[in-house]
């Protein structure tokens, strides 16, 4: 590693191994103790997956240890040009780059960044990058830091978030994956006129009971699939909780929403199980507009009351239950 990196890197991460390791503590030559704790860091750094690089300025000359060309799974020691090296990362990620980038080295000490990249041989990467700003008399000279390989903490991260937003018996989005759908709905009413209809199985108890919860979670699952069929172009179509769903979609007129409430309702009326023990199942719908100024809590209660209304009304037991849409009105 070139001398100009070693230096700037000891006091940041101790001193850069010549042939790209990691950094290593000064000691006496030859020292048994010395060798020992390069090699351990050395082992360390190569477990981690952490590599150091620097770019000088305004020249923009890159340098990279071994351990971020196999990041980028280019040949090492092999020649850098950074615009061929900056077009590995995902439009996204480069777009970010760029940005804190530039504004690190006009007025600012550094970043940490988590990219996407793909690299030389087409695998998709994430990496965190590290960055220092070294002046002059105020100027920039380079900047150069860590990279590291993040991808299964990503992919981990990834794992988890689809678990927390997807409904687990029917594949639908979950609750919390509606609150956030629900909350940009309303934001973006003002410009696209949406709608958000509420839905109740009548007779989901009667089938857990008589027919058993797998019967029931088979049931559920089928409802997931009726409301996505009878709503192809819904924006977003959830599981709140037991047999209750949601449905955001766009909605121009009280007509359109009628029309889309009872076609819901008509697809949620099918036969489960199996003589002595087949069921008719059945679902109320009650449906509010989301409107330019409401909040979100006043328009999730209006659908709900026009839901309970058709509950109240004693209709559960037939297979049609729609409640006359009812919309929320601006106070």
């Amino acid at each position: 590693m070139p001398s100009s990196v070693q230096s700037s890197c000891e006091s940041q991460f101790g001193a850069a191994k010549a042939d790209g390791g990691g950094p290593v503590l000064h000691a006496s030559e030859n020292s048994e103790q010395f060798h020992r704790l390069q090699n351990l860091f050395d082992k360390s750094f190569k477990a981690a997956r952490v590599g150091i690089w620097e770019c000088t300025l305004p020249d923009e000359t890159l340098t990279w240890t071994d351990t971020v060309y196999e990041l980028f799974e280019l040949e090492p020691r092999s020649a850098l040009v950074r615009e061929a090296t900056v077009a590995l990362y995902m439009p996204e990620s480069r777009r970010k780059l760029t940005e804190v980038r530039s504004a690190a080295i006009r007025d600012g000490d550094g970043f940490t960044l988590d990219a996407q990249i793909v690299t030389a041989k087409g695998n998709l990467k994430w990496i965190r990058i590290t960055a220092i700003v070294e002046r002059h008399d105020g100027q920039p000279v380079r900047i150069f830091g860590m990279k590291q390989d993040i991808t299964a903490e990503k992919t981990l991260f990834e794992q988890i978030r689809r678990l927390a937003e997807t409904d687990p018996v029917t594949g639908l989005a979950s609750r919390t994956k509606f609150d956030t759908a629900f909350d940009e709905a309303v934001t973006a009413s003002a410009t696209v006129q949406k709608a958000l209809l509420l839905i109740d199985l009548d007779s989901f108890k009667a089938v857990n009971d008589r027919l058993g919860h797998q019967a029931g979670d088979e049931c559920l699952r089928d409802a997931g699939r009726r409301i996505c069929e009878a709503t192809p172009d819904a924006s977003a179509i959830a599981r709140l909780s037991g047999d209750e769903f949601a449905i955001i979609l766009d909605c121009e007129s009280l007509e359109s929403l009628d029309a889309a409430a009872r076609r819901v309702a008509g697809k949620l009326e099918w036969w489960v199980g199996s003589y002595p023990d087949k069921l008719k199942v059945s679902a109320s719908v009650g449906a509010a507009m989301i409107l330019p100024g409401m909040a979100a809590k006043d328009i999730f209660a209006e659908a709900d009351r026009a839901l309970y209304a058709v509950k109240a009304k004693g209709k559960h037991n037939l297979g049609l239950s729609v409640e006359p849409v009812r919309v929320a009105s601006v106070a």
